[in-house]
């Protein structure tokens, strides 16, 4: 009797899972549950992706603003409170988005002397991973930077300043410049905004371009509605899904999931019984594991007050629990360096915010958030949006020049549906009336103490009488 040698063993053993063998529904099941957990976010951004190809000129459709694949565009003032495609948008920055293609081509990025304004441009990839520092945080210098895909090969262009290299295709780049609630800053930030671009690089010159983002055409956008745009939907998500595979090569230690999960696919594209189970395997998993995730209190890392926050945002690796759930409830966070981001849905009693209720957040003297860059607290309704309100206020923070201290030096302020006194007026976060809601606490370029914990949010409380 011969003996089989390892090697030999090696040589032929399959790669992966043998697509022509029979498989139960069971098992498709199973493989299709966590296959739309995991994927979720990258389906979400690759879909982004598939959307903006079909815009050919730089434009606002309704309140957003829309740009052909690898460029972006800019807004001019703070996001529109209809505004739709991104939930938990913020009103403390000027907001630019575009989708990038980099199998199409690398892309050039431009950044102008911001001098003492706080900016950071937001580069991710497919799985919502940022790999791109460009901010004021980073010390950042003005000039070009180039993005590329994981295939690209060519010499870096003299003029460009520095590369950043993805590990997808496709992601997306939001610029975020902080401007005051004042109209004096609004005009003093616009010459800026009319530097910051994004172009392929065939186009690239060694010059700054400069876009006049105010004279954009603008056309009727989409019928918005409460929720944020399904980006993924259940019943395609398993035709969309290879393509998104394909954009994303496997991070090391993933090959064997893709190999798992494109075998299900091809069994599954001639067995409409187990196609039929995957989509329905899909529907549940969405209902069921997804779109809990939706509410702060059910993910994150646990604070005092209940208050929740992540402390991998955009830096989530193999992390995927939390990548879905912050791609479900507050897609495109930023770096942890970048941003910290802090979640309220409870009261400091553990009861749900609800309009029906007026509550109070008091920052003690000098207890406000340290930072760097900026603070805000910004209300959202039910569906993570800002419920309009008549004094077009959905945040407060660093950005308000007009808020009044107590006597004693700390800082409240009042969350609920109806004003307080004149005195605080200014202090006065609206709330829905008798709706849920939340509360999101941002610290961009957060100071060591956000950074190491010893400095957290204080407690949401109820006013009682």
């Amino acid at each position: 009797m011969g003996i089989i040698s390892p090697e030999t063993t090696l040589k032929t053993t399959p790669p992966g899972p043998d697509t022509n063998v029979k498989i139960s529904e069971a098992y498709a099941r199973m493989v299709a549950r966590a296959a739309y957990f995991w994927a979720w976010p990258m389906v979400n951004m690759y879909n982004r992706r598939v959307a903006l190809a079909q815009v050919k000129e730089l434009l606002y459709a309704g309140p957003l603003p829309q740009a052909p694949l690898n460029q972006f565009c800019m807004l001019t003032d703070y996001v529109d409170p209809m505004e739709r495609g991104v939930a938990c948008p913020n009103q403390d920055v000027v907001y630019g988005a575009g989708s990038i293609a980099l199998d199409l081509s690398p892309v050039v990025i431009q950044v102008p002397d911001f001098g003492d304004r706080f900016w950071v441009y937001q580069v991710v990839d497919t799985r919502t991973d940022g790999y791109a520092r460009l901010g004021k945080m980073h010390d950042t210098k003005p000039g070009f930077y180039l993005l590329v895909g994981p295939d690209w090969k060519g010499d870096l262009p003299q003029g460009i300043t520095k590369m950043f290299r993805s590990s997808t295709n496709s992601g997306m780049v939001a610029p975020r410049v902080f401007m005051d609630d004042t109209e004096e800053d609004r005009q003093a930030i616009q010459p800026l905004l009319k530097d910051v671009a994004m172009y392929p690089l065939d186009r690239f010159n060694g010059k700054m371009k400069s876009i006049d983002w105010s004279k954009l055409p603008k056309v009727a956008g989409p019928q918005a509605g409460d929720e944020e745009v399904q980006w993924v939907r259940p019943d395609k998500f398993f035709e969309e899904l290879p393509a998104v595979l394909a954009d994303a090569p496997a991070m090391a230690g993933e090959e064997a999931r893709y190999a798992e999960i494109l075998a299900l696919i091809a069994v599954a594209k001639r067995d409409a019984n187990i196609m039929q189970a995957i989509v329905e395997a899909a529907k549940e998993t969405d209902a069921q594991v997804v779109k809990p995730l939706f509410q702060f209190r059910n993910f994150g890392k646990q604070l005092q007050f209940n208050w929740t926050t992540i402390t991998n945002g955009a830096a989530f690796g193999t992390d995927y629990f939390i990548r879905t759930a912050v791609a479900k409830s507050n897609i495109l966070v930023n770096l942890p360096q970048q941003a910290k981001y802090f979640y309220q849905d409870l009261d400091e009693k553990g009861e749900r915010l609800n309009g029906a209720n007026r509550y109070k957040v008091t920052f003690g003297k000098g207890q406000t958030p340290p930072v760097r860059g900026f603070w805000s607290l910004t209300l959202y309704n039910q569906h993570h949006f800002f419920e309009i309100n008549k004094l077009n206020r959905y945040s407060l923070g660093t950005k308000n020049k007009s808020l009044k201290n107590n006597a004693d030096g700390s800082l409240t302020f009042y969350v609920q549906a109806d004003p307080p006194g004149e005195e605080f007026y200014n202090n006065w976060l609206p709330a829905p009336t008798n709706a849920d809601f939340s509360l999101f606490m941002r610290a961009y370029w957060p100071g060591d103490a956000i950074i190491n914990g010893s400095w957290t949010p204080p407690a949401v409380v109820k006013v009682v009488g």
